[in-house]
């Protein structure tokens, strides 16, 4: 409860301002400019995106702000992974071999056909992966960047929605404790189920994602005995 609160209170007390400025001060379209930017630009430096995510659905709603991350993400998932196969192939690989558990998932990818790595690439990005390991490492594995791109994108999709409906959730909140800023409790209910449901089945999908890769990795481990 402790930790809940102190998330809380930095949230009301730092991401949520700034997120006001900006809505404010910007418009629309410099705002999409900078979601698509920081989206694009700071998974390659190991930067946080989930408050941009918040931004582009509180200012574009669900459907267009949905478009717009996917759109950032395009970009986002491709210029590491460009970056790892033409300038730290090798030391990627040398890093993979010194991390056994990371290197037995994310080679996974880059086994079997288009539609194997594509499959391969939804689960490991549904699965419980670090976002960024992934985004590096995945071009060490042989995966071909089609079906790393289009599993990337796909796979990301739960995550998407989560950030939305958390960042539309808090913006609610922090509403509602401002006296002079009247909210429904209807609107409450509604954007608190629907955040609880998103995160209700992006866990049980994480959770399937985690257990069919298991089955992917023993498969293969039986075919070598073979």
């Amino acid at each position: 409860m402790h930790t809940q609160f102190v998330i809380s209170l930095f949230l009301l007390q730092e991401v949520i301002p700034v997120i006001n400025w900006l809505t404010k001060t910007f418009s629309p379209s410099v705002l999409a400019t900078i979601v698509f930017g920081a989206l694009a630009l700071f998974p390659t430096l190991l930067l946080p995106t989930t408050p941009f995510k918040w931004v582009a659905g509180l200012t574009f709603g669900y459907g267009i702000g949905f478009l717009l991350i996917l759109a950032g993400y395009v970009v986002g998932v491709s210029l590491p992974y460009l970056i790892g196969h033409h300038l730290f192939l090798h030391k990627i690989k040398r890093w993979l071999d010194k991390h056994p558990i990371h290197d037995a998932v994310v080679r996974l990818a880059g086994d079997g056909d288009w539609f194997h790595q594509f499959r391969a690439t939804v689960l490991i990005r549904l699965a419980p992966v670090p976002f960024t390991v992934f985004n590096y490492t995945a071009a060490a594995t042989g995966v071909k960047f089609g079906p790393y791109l289009a599993g990337s994108l796909l796979g990301l999709v739960p995550d998407i929605f989560v950030a939305i409906y958390s960042g539309i959730l808090i913006w609610t909140v922090a509403e509602a404790m401002e006296e002079h800023t009247p909210v429904s409790k209807l609107r409450l209910v509604l954007d608190g189920v629907g955040f609880g449901l998103t995160v209700v089945a992006t866990i049980v999908i994480g959770f399937y994602a985690k257990r069919k890769l298991e089955q992917f990795h023993e498969q293969e481990e039986r075919q070598q005995l073979l």
